[in-house]
């Protein structure tokens, strides 16, 4: 049993067949695809879904170059005629991102951005911490998703969709060894939270996407120390979910990747203009009203 609370009752640790992404409502056919923190993980992971949905064009961006190269030749070799651009991007480097999303999307435009690249940094308790050392991991992940938010929005078509793939710890305290990306993380939301207020032609969402034994997670000890995992497939899966017209219900909420999709879809008028799954405060449910004033 999963060791967290749930808005469905059912909590799915792996994919399953409403996130098969060749379901043709999941269809990515004539979508380019771009994915920071590509070369691994769940970021190349989610590339594997994006390709089998039927995206004729996938942009891998990472640190290194050599990850991304055999996440192409793979993708190439399953998937005769995909497009896969790599480029080894710090995004945290203004200049290379924006010249990777250039050479990309430069003509044609960017139909979904999954924003996953990301770092722990320093597990100490506030009052222990080293202050240039905390700062500096909230500066380098508040620059890669700025960076990769600006470049997005440059390129994105009509609709286009953005995935900012997040943490609980944007929600929920973990104690204060996680003060450092706790506050890293709540930050990046409400980057991509005000992105999405000041573009509603497009869509954001955002994600916890599972405890995966990636790297990062093993860094931050998350299965060991929590005892439960989830497979990289899920997180992938749904964010192709994500990107169809299925999940436009959903459009600006915070989503827990292992919710069961059909079961939030069975609430869809309900979620859709509430703030359920949204960030705010307790018990004073904010309608926008006090935008209105003056």
């Amino acid at each position: 049993m999963a060791p967290f609370t749930s808005p469905t009752a059912k909590f799915h640790s792996t994919t399953y067949p409403t996130l098969n992404p060749e379901r043709p409502e999941l269809s990515a056919k004539g979508k380019s695809v771009l994915i920071t923190g590509g070369g691994t993980g769940i970021g190349a992971e989610t590339a594997k879904y994006f390709a089998a949905a039927g995206a004729p064009r996938i942009a891998l961006l990472g640190r290194r170059e050599q990850p991304l190269l055999e996440t192409k030749a793979a993708l190439e070799q399953k998937h005769p005629g995909l497009e896969v651009f790599v480029a080894a991007t710090d995004v945290t480097k203004k200049d290379q991102v924006d010249e990777a999303f250039l050479k990309f999307a430069g003509k044609s435009g960017l139909d979904v951005v999954v924003s996953g690249a990301a770092i722990i940094g320093p597990q100490d308790p506030v009052a222990k911490a080293d202050s240039e050392k905390f700062l500096y991991t909230v500066q380098q992940n508040m620059a890669g998703a700025i960076h990769t938010a600006q470049a997005f929005i440059r390129h994105a078509s009509k609709g286009a969709v953005a995935i900012d793939i997040n943490s609980s710890a944007a929600h929920h305290n973990f104690g204060d060894g996680f003060s450092c990306y706790n506050v890293a993380k709540l930050a990046v939301f409400r980057l991509w939270d005000s992105l999405a207020v000041g573009n509603p032609e497009i869509s954001v969402f955002h994600i916890q996407p599972g405890v995966v034994n990636t790297d990062m997670n093993k860094e931050a000890g998350g299965v060991d120390m929590i005892g439960y995992e989830d497979h990289v497939s899920l997180p992938a899966s749904f964010n192709v979910w994500l990107a169809s017209p299925e999940a436009q219900f959903l459009k600006g909420k915070f989503l827990w990747v292992n919710w069961d999709v059909d079961e939030l879809k069975a609430r869809s008028k309900e979620l859709e203009n509430s703030t359920l799954l949204t960030m705010g405060l307790v018990g004073y449910p904010f309608d926008g009203s006090i935008m209105k004033l003056g």
